[in-house]
């Protein structure tokens, strides 16, 4: 007997999960697995931030519930970050809501504003939980495609008038995961322009906001005027600041699409751990500088690997943000069957392009948030691989 409702039994297991489970699985029998496949920095959260959530997790006001909408210090820390990075004034009273992790709030906003048979916008490739969130909140996912020839960038014009009927929403992502693609502003406004002609929400997903190198920094869609009228941002500290397990983000923006939000999480949950957010207001009313010594080191991190995949004869385009490269896999290999051989032949896990959706095909992710010595033996394994020669 099933018991699950019938949406989350047509919805397939969690790829990363499965690929944690594969992982457990091999290292159990004594193989030594160097996973580039998740996501998730292995630097440490930064003192600073360790030392506040210390402080403030001893006193007993903090014990008790969060406000729902989120601790009021955490939220003007976040408006005053918006305003300082990137020069945009938010009320952090009615425009800021604090979220347990980007991810729980993307997932409750669709289902805050999806009624039965809407239809979202998704990129593809894009990150797996957009489709699962609209699947589980009985919607239709429309694949939003992006290809390297475009680089990456939405092609609006993809869409005919009749094939944007009912829908209520549009999901965007930059820097961009899996592709680590990057825009500049102007793409922002199109997407807007787009979204206020069909009378679409808007929802940008800027986890990787601060993961950037050299000179580029990533636009936030709120500095397009009039963003605000139909438009949300979210925000994670997860990367910038290697707080994954910490489970801290936010999202800004409309104020109406915020308190729909809101409604649905004060009937879920009741917010993060005061302590938590407090020490999330500590990280981001820094300097930003631990922020560009994490950057840095995933530069050197990203170029070594460049450089490898280069040898390797396994084609690239060097990121400008993100810790992931996008590479092509060899011909005669369709990605999960490349990813596959791989782990099999190497003991390294990689993320299949198919993962994130059709148009991942012919692809693979490969994460950085792994140390240089653990990088070194992967590529030296990969080398190793049929006799040394390409994968």
């Amino acid at each position: 007997m099933k018991y699950g409702s019938s949406q989350v039994n047509s919805l397939p297991p969690y790829l990363f999960s499965v690929f944690h489970q594969k992982k457990k699985e091999l290292q159990e029998k004594g193989i030594d697995i160097i996973d580039l496949g998740i996501g998730a920095p292995d630097l440490p959260t930064p003192d600073f931030i360790i030392n506040r959530l210390i402080n403030e997790s001893r006193k007993p006001d903090n014990h008790k519930y969060s406000p729902y909408g989120g601790c009021l210090e955490f939220k003007q820390a976040v408006a005053g970050f918006y305003k300082k990075h990137y020069k945009v004034e938010v009320d952090p009273e009615t425009e800021v809501q604090a979220l347990i992790g980007s991810k729980e709030g993307i997932a409750h906003l669709i289902l805050a504003v999806l009624n039965p048979g809407d239809k979202v916008l998704i990129p593809d490739p894009g990150y797996p939980v957009y489709q699962s969130a609209v699947h589980l909140a009985h919607g239709t996912g429309v694949p939003l495609p992006l290809n390297s020839e475009k680089h990456y960038v939405p092609q609006f014009d993809h869409f005919k008038e009749d094939e944007l009927k009912q829908v209520k929403l549009m999901l965007l992502n930059y820097p961009g995961n899996p592709t680590g693609a990057t825009v500049e502003r102007e793409t922002f406004k199109e997407a807007l322009d787009f979204a206020s002609r069909y009378n679409i929400l808007t929802a940008h997903d800027a986890a990787y906001d601060l993961v950037t190198f050299k000179d580029y920094q990533a636009p936030s869609i709120l500095q397009i005027p009039g963003a605000k009228e139909a438009a949300v941002e979210f925000g994670s500290l997860s990367k910038s600041f290697n707080m994954t397990g910490w489970r801290m983000g936010y999202v800004v923006g409309n104020k109406d699409l915020i308190q729909a939000l809101s409604i649905v999480k004060s009937n879920i949950d009741t917010s993060q751990f005061p302590a938590i957010q407090k020490a999330g207001a500590e990280a981001l009313n820094s300097d930003l500088s631990t922020v560009k010594e994490n950057n840095a080191v995933y530069y050197s991190r990203m170029k070594y690997m460049m450089a490898a995949l280069k040898e390797l004869g396994i084609e690239a385009d060097e990121p400008r943000g993100t810790f992931f490269i996008w590479a092509k896999i060899p011909e005669g290999f369709t990605s999960r069957a490349f990813t596959e051989k791989v782990l099999e032949e190497a003991g390294v896990i990689l993320t299949p392009g198919t993962a994130f959706g059709k148009l991942g095909e012919g692809y693979v992710r490969i994460s950085l948030s792994v140390a240089m010595p653990r990088l070194e033996e992967a590529v030296l394994r990969l080398k190793k691989m049929n006799g040394g020669g390409s994968p």
